[in-house]
């Protein structure tokens, strides 16, 4: 089958056309790195870092506008009178109303635990549908569009927002669909994109960079939301993320390029850095020339029965669980438990992910380092950082389940609890690109479907068990959170890896590292 710029699946290097120039000129030094400071590479994960807090600024503002678009969490009037508070209300509320007020003209919506837990959830079920097709044309063509598009596709959807709400929850449910099913393309687009573009040795520091954006996003949609709606109205939320979300696209396509070879504003020292490296590392230059992707060729039955990437996909899906039930719920919680002002609510939700943005960097640049020191094999690197960031919020989960109605010590445990979690950024949420360079688009499109169930579902559950809105129902809530993550922890810890599989090599590379065999096995 004949694919872009001439290539086959069946070509071999004799089937190269000829080239005018060398693709990478010689170097002096064969180990010499390209400096990283205002580096295109760099430039790309810091633009990827506005891109994902654009991205979870448009997922999470819904959290924390839902509690001024409720009108209460119960339309029966008589019902809510009858309703003992899991904590004493703080004395400026004892009278007051328990909606929150809005400008004149603003509506409001009575909506019960349940309908809100199915339209926070919402998103998710359009996430789950592009993970997979989005990871694989990424592969193929690039994850420069796919990234642009899946992020301006989601703002303008969530500029009708306000249109959605008022003709009813399942306008609403549908609409945050159709952006989950945009955005569902993002992540694998990510990852396609640094696999042409991030050297071995630094991996972990561009990737987490580029992702802790996710983090830095809901720290400042969370607060700014709670804001914005107290000041302008809940729509006004959804006009200025959409908004913003469009404008970064524009910056987007102007400045990023699929791979180094066709960056316009990259040196030629550091593109022939960054092909070199990544030509050392999977032992083939004719792989990234064909941009170190697959073809149309996928060896399913070979990814179905990879022990290492079940493991991904099982700890994804434990580490989700917890992270997306505070991520929805979280503002809940704030409101109905410990009773803060829509301000304070969406300023102490967002305190978690403040914490998660320093640690998941400096996680990073601790895994680059032990691995370029060689301290310990990549694999052990990627199960320590998971293991660590998986337990440790698991023990502050537990401790939150028994903080009652303390608000210092609920705030810091939960700010604890996801903070520590972004150690887990340089383990298993980059282990695709280690165990298939040349498929991670397609394999974090697979880890990430998986992934997001927990979206989907734990909204749901948290409804279910906090639909009283008591302590005891929090404590399951948080008690669940935490077992599933440790669940997570031992069966990455049992079964994960980060050595390259065999279904991934080409042919030459495969060839190699029979030929490497022997010679250990000869030695």
């Amino acid at each position: 089958m004949p694919l872009r710029n001439g290539y086959s699946i069946n070509s071999g290097p004799l089937d190269e056309p000829e080239v005018s120039e060398p693709l990478i000129e010689p170097l002096n030094e064969p180990d010499s790195a390209h400096p990283q400071c205002c580096s295109a590479r760099l430039n790309l994960a810091i633009l990827m870092f506005f891109g994902f807090s654009v991205v979870y600024g448009l997922r999470v503002n819904l959290s924390v506008a839902m509690v001024a678009m409720v009108n209460g969490t119960d339309p029966d009037p008589t019902e809510n009178t009858s309703v003992v508070h899991a904590c004493p209300l703080p004395p400026a509320a004892q009278n007051a109303s328990e909606a929150f007020q809005q400008p004149d003209g603003i509506p409001q919506y009575h909506w019960d635990s349940e309908i809100q837990g199915w339209l926070l959830g919402a998103f998710f079920f359009g996430y789950l549908c592009t993970q997979i097709p989005g990871g694989y044309l990424a592969d193929h063509y690039g994850g420069s569009v796919f990234l642009g598009l899946g992020v301006l596709g989601t703002a303008v959807l969530t500029l009708l927002t306000p249109l959605a709400a008022s003709l009813g929850p399942y306008w609403l449910f549908g609409l945050r669909a159709l952006e989950g099913f945009g955005e569902g393309v993002t992540f694998p687009a990510m990852m396609a994109m640094w696999a042409r573009w991030a050297p071995p040795l630094e991996r972990s520091r561009l990737m987490t960079l580029s992702g802790s954006g996710a983090s830095f996003g809901a720290f400042a949609a969370l607060p700014l939301t709670g804001l914005i709606c107290g000041t302008l109205g809940w729509p006004a939320v959804f006009y200025l993320c959409g908004g913003g979300g469009c404008l970064w696209a524009v910056v987007w396509f102007l400045c990023v390029a699929d791979d180094p070879r066709t960056h316009r504003r990259i040196s030629r020292e550091e593109r022939d850095y960054i092909i070199r490296s990544i030509g050392a590392q999977v032992n083939s230059l004719q792989t990234f020339t064909q941009g170190a992707g697959h073809g149309w060729s996928v060896p399913l039955l070979s990814i179905m029965m990879c022990v290492p990437l079940w493991a991904i996909i099982v700890t994804q899906m434990c580490s989700n669980w917890s992270y997306y039930t505070l991520l929805t719920s979280l503002p809940t919680y704030m409101n109905d438990i410990l009773h803060f002002d829509l301000q304070s609510n969406g300023l102490l939700s967002s305190l978690p992910y403040l914490g998660c943005l320093p640690v998941s960097l400096l996680s990073g640049v601790a895994a680059d380092h032990l691995i370029k020191r060689k301290v310990c094999s990549v694999t052990a690197v990627r199960k320590v950082f998971t293991f660590s960031g998986l337990m440790l919020p698991a023990a502050f989960l537990v401790a939150v389940s028994y903080a009652g109605c303390d608000h210092l010590l609920t705030v810091t445990f939960l700010t604890l609890s996801t903070s520590l979690g972004g150690t887990s950024a340089p383990g298993v949420y980059i282990n695709q690109i280690d165990i298939a360079p040349r498929y991670a688009g397609f394999l974090l499109g697979i880890t990430n479907t998986f992934g997001t169930i927990p979206g989907v579902v734990a909204p749901i559950v948290t409804g279910y068990f906090t639909e009283d809105r008591t302590l005891a129902g929090w404590r399951k809530v948080f008690w669940v959170a935490a077992g599933i993550n440790i669940a997570g922890a031992v069966v990455y810890t049992i079964f994960g890896s980060a050595k390259v599989q065999p279904w991934a090599m080409t042919e030459e590379e495969a060839a190699e590292e029979e030929k490497d065999g022997s010679r250990s096995i000869v030695e």
